[in-house]
């Protein structure tokens, strides 16, 4: 058995770790001399907004979480429920929120506990197994206790009805976590502790794996020859070795030895400056990078083609569209991303004609044998429409910008942020469609919501959720997106679906509780978001994205290589340094020629 520490913190202010960031429920888990922050020491449970008649939201946060083992062996939280800046929720007065969860990774928000008339100070739960009862205390805002026994936790309008006790005397829990406000500790089990770390922390290189023996008759049969990485997490990965083949006589049979190195490319934080919501594709052996220009408030787009990734770090950059080229142009280009669609290759980017409110996603269209990086090789801009050819939103009022389209059992979607301003702000909201592939300007299917900026680290700044991006797996489809304000709040947020789910019902979707990315998972990159993946010649995946070099720092662009955790899902702080260690980088093996 391991302890768990539930805990919230304090926050700090807005560019580091801001209310609706710190009043969400963090873990530690206990250790020899004291406990460990998991997840960078970010929260994994966050509270819901709740929604208006006009689709708007009110951001909700939660303090003073409790954590308990239920009935069945599973979770449950209790916390109070506050604004999501931390003040009192006058929604829920005498309330308490109550999560369930099988694991401590996903949860499922079950509502609002009725308690008391006036508001509740906090709440402590457990299950009696001799009782098989739940016996739950809260404080009221007198500071007097109650305490009630129930068979359930049900979440009801009718209100527990509570006897009167002493005041409780709660164990204060000491830990030397940055700035954490200490709940309680329960114990669970090993392999539930053993999947927390798994799931809330980078795994590391620990070992490496090369056949004792090959058999080869050339070099570039023994460049085939690959090793296997092993992690702290239980997952693996193969690596290309990057072989000394000096000592082979490729033309004299016998048994050599030979020595090399596990290949790792490295990159520079940013690869380019001044470069926000970056995306590379690989289209007819080369690659190529396209992003938003910040440099001249966003009146240009260029390309950089390379042979290799690497290569685009210092590849010279290509003009191919300014605000100038087209009158119906004008200002803002946006979030450009590379897409093949029946074989042809596509830019799809926002871009107005005037100011702000005027940004509308269109496509355009490479001609055929055309490069990427030659600019009278690429079509005008064409406005993306409904299936009639009517306007996908009304201009002026409503936006619409980072459109994304990927291929996913036999039909093209694409999936973008929409944000209406008039009569009423109602934040960015994530829709997806079928995509017309003959006319890939046009959609195939009505726009259905899929993703509003719920919780707490999607709305912190503003209500945004924005920049989605597909990662198809065999079994199942991940989808990434952005969140919250493009300053140092910026945060990667993660949906999935499995294959033969209707991508078209909202309800087939997962979404996760907390950001896969933030301004903690990498050391000096802040307001990390707007990622985009690409998958090289060799099978890798690697995720281009923008971050901050300092809270003050111009958004510009990073690229790491995508791992994948024990679920399979993306693991996107995995540094260099983690992921091939230096010092067992090194490996040999007898090759057998002829």
């Amino acid at each position: 058995m391991r302890d768990i520490l539930c805990y919230t913190r304090k926050p700090i202010d807005e560019f580091y770790y801001d209310p609706k960031l710190a009043y969400s429920m963090h873990l530690a888990l206990g250790e020899e001399g004291g406990f460990h922050a998991l997840n960078h020491n970010s929260g994994v449970l966050f509270a819901k907004a709740t929604e208006n008649e006009d689709g708007s939201l009110n951001a909700k946060s939660i303090r003073d979480p409790y954590l308990f083992v239920m009935r069945d062996g599973t979770y449950g939280v209790l916390a109070v429920r506050v604004d999501g800046d931390g003040g009192e929720d006058v929604e829920s007065t005498g309330k308490v929120l109550f999560f369930t969860s099988h694991d401590l990774l996903e949860y499922r928000e079950e509502g609002l506990l009725a308690l008391c008339e006036g508001a509740v100070d906090q709440v402590v739960c457990h299950y009696d197994s001799e009782k098989e009862m739940y016996e739950l205390c809260w404080c009221q805002s007198d500071r007097k206790w109650y305490r009630a026994e129930l068979e359930h936790i049900e979440c009801t309008d009718q209100k527990i009805t509570g006897v009167k006790v002493d005041e409780l005397v709660l164990p204060v829990v000491e830990t030397e976590i940055e700035g954490a406000v200490s709940g309680n500790v329960i114990s669970i089990q090993d392999d539930v502790a053993k999947r927390l770390v798994q799931k809330l922390q980078p795994p590391r290189h620990i070992k490496t794996e090369v056949p004792e023996e090959v058999q080869a008759a050339s070099q570039e049969q023994m460049e085939m020859v690959w090793a296997r990485a092993l992690y702290s997490d239980g997952t693996e990965a193969l690596k290309r070795v990057d072989w000394n083949m000096d000592t082979i006589d490729w033309s004299r049979p016998g048994v050599y030895e030979a020595e090399g190195k596990l290949h790792q490319d490295h990159f520079p934080f940013p690869m380019a400056e001044d470069r926000a919501d970056p995306c590379i594709t690989y289209w007819n052996g080369k690659y190529y990078f396209i992003a938003t220009n910040d440099a001249d408030k966003n009146h240009t787009l260029y390309v950089r083609e390379a042979d290799t990734i690497p290569g685009l770090v210092d590849a010279k950059e290509h003009l191919i569209l300014d605000s100038d080229t087209y009158d119906y142009v004008g200002n803002l280009l946006w979030a450009p991303e590379f897409h093949e669609i029946k074989g042809e290759l596509y830019i799809f980017l926002a871009l107005t004609p005037e100011e702000f409110f005027w940004e509308e996603s269109h496509i355009m269209k490479l001609k055929e044998g055309g490069n990427p990086s030659c600019k009278e090789d690429w079509s005008e801009p064409k406005r993306v429409v409904r299936s009639d050819g009517s306007q996908l939103c009304e201009a002026g009022k409503t936006i619409t910008l980072d459109m994304t389209c990927f291929f996913w059992e036999g039909d093209y979607y694409v999936v973008w942020s929409q944000r209406q301003f008039l009569p009423k702000d109602l934040g960015a909201w994530l829709y997806i469609a079928k995509l017309n592939a003959d006319e890939p300007w046009k959609l195939l299917s009505e726009p259905v919501l899929l993703s509003k900026p719920e919780y707490g680290w999607a709305n912190n700044h503003t209500f945004v959720d924005e920049g989605p991006f597909a990662l198809p797996q065999e079994e199942r489809l991940i989808l990434t997106f952005s969140s919250a304000a493009v300053d140092t709040s910026y945060v990667v947020g993660i949906m999935t679906i499995d294959r033969d789910k209707d991508l078209l019902d909202p309800k087939n979707w997962k979404k996760g509780n907390y950001p896969i990315m933030t301004s903690r998972s990498v050391e000096g990159e802040f307001g990390t978001g707007h990622n985009a993946y690409v998958v090289d010649e060799f099978g890798d995946v690697w995720n281009s994205y923008h971050a901050r070099p300092g809270i003050h720092g111009e958004r510009s662009s990073g690229i790491r290589r995508v791992h994948f955790d024990i679920d399979g899902l993306p693991v996107l702080d995995l540094v260099e340094t983690q992921d091939v260690s230096e010092e067992i980088s090194r490996v040999k093996t007898k090759v057998v020629v002829g």
